[in-house]
């Protein structure tokens, strides 16, 4: 099972911040640091210093770390017109080696359209859009060298592209979708998608989303083992009671809704868990959403007591 670090830094933090967990979670010997793209914060905090951008940020990990994977889970469909986008990660991940992975979605929280300026369209056309941009970003990266790309849709078209620059990852960096939709979701998976995420979410509504994709897969001919499975769950794992409970207020988390939703408890009670989800879903990956910036010893501890028992 490969264990990933994922962030969400619009509650308050800046690339000193992120840089740091970055590198701990690479010392550390975890698969990936990955991040939200998001412009505001989320309930009662400030979100101070401010916001950072997740391409931005990632492009400056790329260059201070070595080994841990980069990505987004995810970018929103609503804040970017593909082609850039497609530039920007394509640059992201020369500028890795070729550790880059793109998770892609419609775009959900309206505050922080209207905060910055963004347009904010009806759910159904933000995944006319999503899937517009998915078939405009995965066209450029595959696009072969000296061949010109183009595409025609309601949303965005693209003429006689150069499709440059080209990502260091052949055919192109890998794209994570994932969600709850139980029609369009799993449908743009099966066409698009290298690994389907459910985030906090109980093990029967993961395990009916990724029975819909491995349908959505047998309509178009695609193996769904093809698709990495995986979750995220708020990690909030102590060595002793005192300390899980002391994490938890920390976050600003109710501890028995920790316990019951996230990944909370002992090391040994995290094992437990994980090795009941895998069972039941078939995860072979999971994303732990570290919600205190500061806390690098539970990036430790989780690496030293609970990965090498499921890894």
């Amino acid at each position: 099972m490969d264990f990933r670090i994922f962030t969400e830094p619009q509650q308050g933090a800046d690339y000193d911040d992120l840089l740091r967990v970055a590198r701990a979670a690479e010392d550390a010997g975890y698969d990936a640091f990955f991040r939200s793209d998001h412009y505001l914060a989320m309930g009662d905090v400030s979100g101070e210093p401010g916001p950072t951008d997740a391409w931005i940020t990632l492009a400056g990990l790329a260059r201070e770390t070595s080994r841990i994977r980069l990505g987004t889970l995810v970018t929103a469909a609503t804040f970017r017109h593909p082609g850039p986008l497609a530039i920007s990660v394509s640059q992201v991940d020369r500028m890795s080696g070729g550790r880059v992975e793109l998770g892609l979605g419609t775009g959900w929280f309206e505050a922080e359209h209207l905060a910055y300026g963004l347009e904010f369209p009806s759910l159904g056309e933000r995944f006319d859009r999503f899937a517009e941009q998915l078939a405009v970003v995965t066209g450029l990266w595959e696009t072969l060298p000296g061949d010109r790309f183009s595409f025609s849709g309601k949303h965005y078209t693209v003429v006689d592209s150069p499709a440059l620059p080209k990502p260091v990852q052949q055919p192109r960096p890998p794209v994570v979708i994932g969600g709850r939709g139980a029609t369009r979701t799993p449908a743009l998976a099966a066409r698009y998608a290298d690994e389907f995420n459910v985030p906090f979410a109980a093990p029967d509504l993961v395990s009916t989303q990724f029975e819909r994709v491995a349908a959505a897969c047998a309509e178009i001919d695609r193996d769904p083992g093809e698709i990495v499975r995986s979750i995220a769950l708020t990690v909030c794992v102590g060595r002793t009671d005192a300390e899980v409970a002391a994490r938890a207020l920390t976050i600003g988390r109710d501890e028995a809704q920790v316990r019951a939703e996230g990944l909370a408890g002992s090391p040994a009670e995290a094992v437990d868990r994980l090795g009941r989800w895998r069972e039941q879903t078939g995860i072979s990956r999971v994303y732990l959403q570290l919600l205190d910036l500061n806390d690098l010893d539970q990036i430790e501890l989780v690496a030293t007591e609970v990965v090498p028992q499921l890894g």
